[in-house]
């Protein structure tokens, strides 16, 4: 086990990196597609978000990218997670006259662990505001950072305008639908 130094999980960045995680699923050209889909593909994206890329850790990210998006669909319960973080534990360390926090995991386990952490955060601080996105045919998901907490798309340039276009063909059509 080594002992790494953690930034803070408040920190916009790795909400980021967890948003990524999610979205490693989307529908491209009406099929859906993993960006950890291939060694190599979730190698270069391990490494990419300051992990190693091992292929122990690529299957961990998997396999916590897989619970995290069953659980921000509600389709799972968070307790779930809980077999993530089992054996790890934050070592407090005053240096520099501060104290900062050490995350104690396996190497392998790191990224995911982290990203488990940054979840955790973000239901807590910002509850409601990590969701999938409104368009029933798009797998991607999105942290409404807006005051009123009132975004629905993963992006307005895709999603948001297909389904307001949507909408008015529907009201267009009216009752000859």
């Amino acid at each position: 086990m080594k002992r790494l130094g953690v930034t803070a999980v408040t920190d916009r960045a790795a909400e980021d990196v967890l948003l990524e995680l999610l979205n490693t699923t989307p529908v491209v050209r009406g099929s859906v597609s993993d960006a950890l889909g291939t060694p190599a593909e979730g190698r270069a994206w391990a490494r990419g978000h300051g992990g190693t890329g091992s292929d122990e850790e690529v299957a961990h990210l998997v396999a916590v990218r897989d619970a995290l998006q069953d659980v921000v669909r509600g389709r799972r319960d968070p307790a779930c997670l809980g077999g993530f973080l089992h054996g790890v534990s934050r070592l407090p360390v005053i240096e520099d006259g501060g104290l900062r926090w050490v995350l104690q995991v396996p190497d392998a386990h790191r990224l995911a662990v982290e990203l488990v952490l940054t979840w955790a955060h973000v239901e807590e601080a910002r509850p409601g505001r990590l969701k999938p996105c409104g368009n029933p045919e798009c797998r991607r998901f999105l942290l409404d950072r807006s005051k009123p907490n009132s975004a629905r798309w993963c992006s307005m340039a895709e999603c948001g305008n297909r389904m307001k276009a949507r909408r008015h063909y529907q009201r267009a059509k009216g009752p000859q639908a």
